[in-house]
């Protein structure tokens, strides 16, 4: 009698015999390990646990390795640790329709069931072409790491690793000028007749300041304070300001804070009761909730704010007539990621030096201790000064 295969269960959760565990892995590495991994459930805690300060890549790392490693053993009947180069090509398939869905999907689409649920399972439906693309960058990080960490032989995914065709040389996300216009006028127009339309409409120019010309994630709006902003001579002595961010992957860069920036920070903080220039260490957050409180606005709260914005100013755009549906449309796309896409966009089309745009945006590590560099960071801020305004 055939032995039933078992439903998935959370990585947290799963109990392998020893034949599927990844002690004996036929790619397992033969040197000295950096890591005390014995099994493959191990190794993938050993990646996961650098990324437990910062929750939303932590939960898109664990799913793409938990949902592999389930597929791995429940599909394939062989641990982690033996997946081929050819084994991948089957699971990239079959990201574009797990089957049997019985076994792979959740019952109700995207109603997500706890993860000690027994109805728990590792997938909502079958994933889109982005995804499943987004799905094997994230598994070719992970056997990097295991490589490097020498508890894996090889990578499995680096035969596959091939510079993306880009059919169009630009970013599709963003908005342009003349979008990006419509929305700033939005906002000027928001009603201001009570005090909590006031602190609101402050609070939306605020935070489309800080997405727009600070090129900040949602998240790093979030998870940063008033306190981070400083101010430093340049070589001819001039004080600039600067905003001190911890962003992605625990990363810091400097921010330019423009003189337009450091402007409407002061509106906004005395729109709010508070002096017009933080102080040095100072808990407030960047952003604030409507009221008294002092508590940091979660990610999807701050989603929320911008996507209500988009929304409207997309409704008062499609109220002027059929002529301007399609711009609505696309404005009603558009999210916080959005805003930085366009920061970038626009800083190029200024003709912004493109090393100042990366390091604007933190797509480099930034070092601050070299003298060459921190003259270098000098003319970033003039030029960005310059160059990137929001004119509202």
């Amino acid at each position: 009698m055939k032995t039933a295969v078992p439903a998935p269960r959370p990585i947290d959760a799963l109990e392998l015999p020893a034949g599927l565990d990844g002690h004996h892995g036929t790619n397992r590495g033969t040197g000295h390990m950096q890591v005390a991994a014995v099994t493959d459930s191990d190794a993938i805690r050993a990646w996961l646990a650098r990324l437990v300060d910062t929750k939303t890549t932590f939960d898109n790392y664990r799913k793409e390795a938990e949902r592999l490693l389930l597929w791995s053993v429940l599909q394939m009947g062989k641990p982690l640790s033996s997946l081929t180069h050819e084994d991948l090509l089957v699971y990239q398939h079959f990201l574009a329709d797990p089957q049997p869905a019985a076994r792979w999907t959740a019952d109700g689409g995207r109603n997500k069931q706890p993860r000690d649920d027994p109805r728990w399972r590792p997938f909502y439906g079958p994933l889109s072409a982005s995804s499943q693309r987004q799905a094997m960058a994230i598994l070719n990080v992970m056997f990097a790491w295991l490589v490097q960490a020498g508890y894996l032989a090889g990578n499995p995914l680096s035969l596959s690793r091939q510079r993306a065709r880009r059919a169009r040389p630009r970013i599709v996300r963003y908005l342009s000028p003349e979008l990006w216009l419509e929305v700033k006028t939005y906002i000027q127009g928001m009603p201001r007749e009570t005090s909590r339309e006031r602190e609101h409409h402050a609070r939306v120019r605020w935070l489309f300041t800080l997405l727009y010309l600070g090129g900040l994630r949602i998240t790093e709006v979030g998870s940063n304070t008033m306190g981070q902003f400083f101010r430093r001579g340049d070589e001819n002595g001039k004080e600039r300001w600067w905003l001190e961010v911890m962003g992605k992957g625990g990363k810091e860069r400097l921010v330019p804070a423009t003189a337009e920036m450091m402007m409407e920070l002061g509106t906004y903080r005395r729109a709010r009761g508070l002096p017009a220039l933080p102080s040095p260490g100072e808990e407030t957050p960047l952003v604030l909730p409507i009221g008294q409180s002092l508590r940091p606005l979660t990610r999807a709260a701050l989603h929320r704010i911008v996507k209500e914005v988009f929304s409207d100013a997309a409704g008062s755009l499609r109220a002027r007539g059929d002529d301007h549906a399609l711009r609505a449309d696309r404005l009603e796309q558009a999210s916080a990621h959005w805003l930085r896409h366009s920061a970038g966009s626009h800083m190029a089309d200024q003709q912004l030096d493109l090393r100042l745009v990366r390091d604007n945006l933190g797509h480099a590590s930034l070092t601050t201790t070299s003298q060459y560099l921190h003259v270098d960071d000098d003319r970033r801020h003039r030029d960005t000064d310059e160059k990137h305004r929001i004119d509202w």
